[in-house]
């Protein structure tokens, strides 16, 4: 830590041979094994501390990844909020989108990284870097006010929503019925499971009735067209009775 705070080695030349450490009874000890496995002991400590945290309060799990679903809004994790702030600006998204994201950060980074090279002075005290200061809070306020607007502006509720572990009920698939609603392309949109997709809903989580099932099969609804369905009347009354009970059984 001295040596990250002076930002200089010391010119200064010492012996390679240790000290006695009978000089300095009570306040120096070796460094193997007495420092060293107190060191241990104090990372045992920490590492026990954090697993039990770990186990106590995992991390929140979503469903499982659907690449075709585009309505998907993605959150980065808290200490990148700032840029994905940044990126909902004019000028920063959309056409300018490369400046948001190579542009602005680089030149944040690169100047960081060039800062030890702009600033040489042997001041150390912020009051006598104002520049440097100034640069530096501007910096953090940044990053404080871009965090705390991606908090507030975030639709939290469908974010929940959206990332539900949802549990579906694995169908008979040996029915007849299941053979007809994939001669009529119900599967393909409304998932093997009737489960829903990006293309279609979830038919496990709604209440309909076989009349209802049979005159959305005939006449569409929403984005489904009317005439999808094209069995017999006999078909359609097996399929509806069969999606109908999903999950009742």
């Amino acid at each position: 830590m001295k040596y990250v705070g002076d930002s200089r080695v010391s010119a200064e030349r010492k012996s390679n041979v240790p000290k006695d450490y009978s000089e300095f009874p009570g306040k120096t000890e070796a460094f193997w094994p007495n420092f060293l496995l107190k060191e241990w002991m104090v990372g045992a400590v920490f590492l026990v501390g954090f697993l039990c945290l770990t186990a106590a309060d995992p991390s929140p799990l979503e469903g499982i990844a659907d690449p075709t679903n585009t309505a998907y809004i993605p959150l980065p994790d808290w200490y990148f909020l700032f840029l994905y702030q940044l990126l909902k600006y004019t000028y920063a998204s959309g056409p300018y989108t490369l400046i948001g994201v190579m542009v602005i950060p680089g030149l944040a980074f690169g100047a960081l990284m060039l800062a030890p090279f702009l600033d040489r002075g042997p001041e150390r005290r912020p009051g006598k870097r104002p520049i440097a200061t100034g640069l530096m809070l501007a910096a953090i306020a940044s990053i404080f006010f871009l965090t705390w607007e991606s908090v507030v502006t975030h639709d939290w509720e469908a974010a929940e929503e959206q990332g539900k572990i949802k549990q579906f009920v694995e169908v008979d698939q040996t029915n007849e019925a299941y053979e007809i609603a994939k001669t009529n392309t119900c599967i393909s949109c409304h998932g093997e499971n009737f489960e829903g997709s990006a293309a279609a809903p979830s038919l496990q989580e709604k209440e309909l009735t076989a009349e209802h099932i049979a005159q959305i099969a005939r006449e569409g609804t929403g984005q489904m067209p009317a005439g999808v369905f094209k069995g017999t009347d006999e078909e359609l009354q097996k399929l509806s009775e069969y999606i109908s009970n999903i999950g009742k059984e």
